[in-house]
């Protein structure tokens, strides 16, 4: 019974993969990240969800006197926002007609996000305890950007959707009472708070490269940011036991890029 419970579940989630195909949600740009994505959520469900967690965070943030208190560093972070967005439109045209903005935490975690829908949010204490360069948070801003570009969130969902589908399919045959609780939890912790795959890491790491690039920011400053994260983290786990990849296999990819990034840099330059 256990081995027709799993074979039923491959069945219903290769049912939903066939039904509604694969997509890719950005072009390819100069770096050549080419996946087709399962997106069987729309976007416009996880950018409700997302809007909900980065709702209850400003809020929170405004009753702890944490939201934006350094109006120089938030003014900085805007203009490198600025120029990174005016980038967006090499992945993706709608986004920049996207309601960007920019916020930040006082807080000492080493901590940034960009929601979907274009909602930066910079901890101060990834600027101060690391004493960040401008390119050096152009480095993580057009990493998390590139999040938002690709929809990791709404891939991240669709999968989860797809294995719950399966189960409750499974589930409705046996005549097991499997309810959508568990699911409706899960969307909700996806908003924002589960970690991206290995790949989607590496896949945000080479757009946000290229577009850190065509803004005018130097893209080994890339390189010396994860140098720099590398001596931050005590105790770094090992590659397979976590969903980001090493500083080290990250800083090698980083420097394999830089023969395609490299002109589009000193062509912004000039």
């Amino acid at each position: 019974m256990k081995k027709l419970l799993t074979t039923t579940v491959m069945a219903a989630s290769l049912s939903a993969l066939t039904l509604t195909g694969c997509t890719s949600t950005t072009s390819t740009g100069a770096v050549g990240v080419d996946r087709q994505q399962l997106l069987l959520v729309s976007s416009e469900q996880v950018l409700a969800l997302s809007a909900q967690s980065y709702a209850k965070t400003i809020q929170d943030a405004k009753s702890k006197g944490v939201l934006d208190t350094n109006t120089a560093q938030l003014n900085r972070l805007k203009n490198i926002a600025n120029r990174l967005v005016g980038q967006v439109g090499v992945y993706r045209a709608d986004a920049a007609k996207w309601q960007w903005e920019v916020h930040t935490i006082k807080s000492n975690d080493l901590n940034a996000f960009v929601v979907p829908g274009g909602k930066i949010m910079f901890y101060s204490g990834i600027i101060d305890r690391l004493n960040l360069t401008d390119d050096e948070i152009a480095a993580i801003m057009g990493h998390e950007i590139s999040h938002a570009l690709r929809e990791h969130s709404r891939e991240r969902l669709s999968r989860e959707y797809a294995t719950q589908t399966g189960i409750g399919l499974a589930a409705s045959i046996f005549g097991l009472s499997q309810g959508q609780a568990e699911l409706a939890g899960t969307a909700g912790n996806l908003g924002l708070s589960l970690p991206h795959s290995r790949t989607q890491e590496s896949e945000a790491d080479q757009i946000g490269l290229e577009l850190m690039a065509r803004a005018g920011y130097n893209p080994q400053a890339a390189v010396m940011l994860w140098q720099k994260m590398q001596k931050a983290s005590q105790g770094e786990p090992p590659q397979f036991l976590s969903t980001h990849p090493t500083s080290s296999s990250r800083i090698a990819e980083l420097q394999s890029l830089m023969p395609k990034v490299t002109p589009l840099y000193q062509q912004s330059r000039r």
